[in-house]
């Protein structure tokens, strides 16, 4: 079953990786996780949490791809500046497994980045060992 994510701003980055932590199966000591978003309009990092880094990466996906710029795409959905955001993003992010957990590095955290909120958005994880 994905993970189901609320975001609450237009540009939103919320950390999963307890979400994700919780889906490797019980018997997989080692092997990969993949994390994939459902979305053509957010994207999966693995980055620090930190609440400053955060608002930089923010500020850079807004300094990079400005809201309501001329796009063309704005004349039909009104997003144009999400799905090109979402372009500099990954849509999915493989992590190793470890003795049953993820083996992420100390300052490591996964994340999604939303573009396009606030939504729901469906993150799905894969475990093989």
């Amino acid at each position: 079953m994905p993970i189901q994510v609320e975001t609450t701003d237009r540009l939103d980055i919320v950390d999963i990786t307890a979400e994700v932590e919780k889906r490797v199966p019980d018997g997989v000591e080692r092997g990969l996780c993949t994390v994939f978003v459902q979305h053509t309009t957010a994207g999966v990092v693995v980055n620090e949490a930190e609440q400053r880094l955060l608002g930089d990466v923010e500020s850079y996906l807004r300094e990079l791809v400005p809201d309501e710029d001329g796009y063309a795409h704005d004349a039909l959905d009104g997003n144009a500046d999400s799905h090109l955001r979402a372009l500099l993003l990954d849509e999915s992010v493989s992590v190793p497994v470890r003795d049953g957990a993820l083996a992420l590095g100390t300052w490591q955290s996964v994340l999604l980045i939303d573009c396009d909120g606030p939504r729901t958005r469906s993150v799905t994880v894969t475990c093989t060992s």
